[in-house]
């Protein structure tokens, strides 16, 4: 059955958006590192049989780009996730959601630095804009927290996991006639594990928070790690295909939309005008970046 692609497109951002809120619902029941290698250890045993005897094929081609399979390993998977998991420890999901936003914006920035591209005068206009909403957010709307770089942990945190993000969607853009794109993903899945493992024995046997075992916190690593993982990965590399990777990236505005609704129904979180504010900024100036 094929289903529209702005539906697939749609759907990925839902679960995303509850990515951010399940990592803020089990933060006091998993700890951080345990709940990221945990979701990508659920995502390799899902898609490993359907790709395996592709990787086997493409093995080759991931062989030679090896260098780049493992920088994308570190950024995508062991770090990106993991450091939005500690970050929703102090902060809320619809602030994390917020600022993941920014990552058009801070991938305009890396590419100007180190690819050299030139920026329009509507992604320079943009890129303003949505640096301006990001500081409104992690500051609260204080002019005085800005002054003072007096800001919430969490959404610092957060703010360097959009970094590893970016780098991870520049090696991506720069790697796609080159690198098979389902056989990657299941290998930096796997390195990211190998990676993570050694964190993630570190926290459990060196802190005081361990795995609180309930239905709930079983559902969540299936969600993060099935849902989140692999549904979303699917649905939006088929509604990319479908209409374009530029009409589709005006589709990732919807992932703190619906963090949001899901976080006041479920966590009772409140919305507050500064991320109103910081949020519509964040949004404007993707938006305008991406203008013509």
């Amino acid at each position: 059955m094929n289903f529209p692609p702005q539906l697939l497109l749609v759907l990925a951002t839902i679960l995303w958006g509850g990515n951010f809120v399940i990592g803020r619902a089990v933060a006091g029941d998993i700890p951080p590192l345990t709940l990221a290698f945990l979701r990508w250890c659920a995502a390799f045993v899902v898609f490993f049989p359907l790709v395996y005897r592709r990787t086997r094929q493409e093995w080759p081609v991931i062989q030679a780009n090896w260098p780049a399979v493992i920088a994308m390993a570190i950024t995508g998977v062991a770090s990106f996730n993991t450091l939005v998991y500690i970050g929703l420890h102090y902060t809320t999901s619809i602030n994390a959601s917020l600022m993941n936003s920014s990552t058009p914006i801070i991938i305009y920035i890396l590419s100007f630095i180190f690819l050299k591209e030139r920026l329009s005068k509507f992604q320079l206009t943009g890129t303003t804009l949505s640096l301006i909403g990001v500081l409104f957010i992690i500051s609260g709307g204080s002019i005085g927290s800005l002054l003072s770089f007096s800001f919430n942990k969490g959404d610092v945190i957060v703010l360097a996991a959009v970094f590893c993000w970016s780098i991870y969607s520049l090696l991506v853009k720069q790697y796609a006639g080159r690198l098979p794109g389902y056989s990657t993903f299941l290998v930096t899945i796997g390195l990211g594990i190998v990676m993570l493992l050694p964190f993630t024995v570190y926290e459990l046997m060196t802190t005081s928070a361990s795995i609180n075992w309930s239905f709930g916190t079983v559902g969540a690593i299936f969600y993060v790690g099935i849902a989140a993982s692999i549904v979303a990965f699917l649905s939006w590399n088929s509604g990319v295909v479908a209409i374009g990777p530029n009409r589709a990236s005006i589709y990732l505005n919807f992932i703190p939309f619906f963090a949001a609704v899901f976080a006041i129904l479920f966590l009772e979180e409140q919305v507050i005008v500064a991320q109103l504010i910081g949020g519509l900024a964040v949004i404007g100036g993707v938006v305008l970046s991406n203008k013509k």
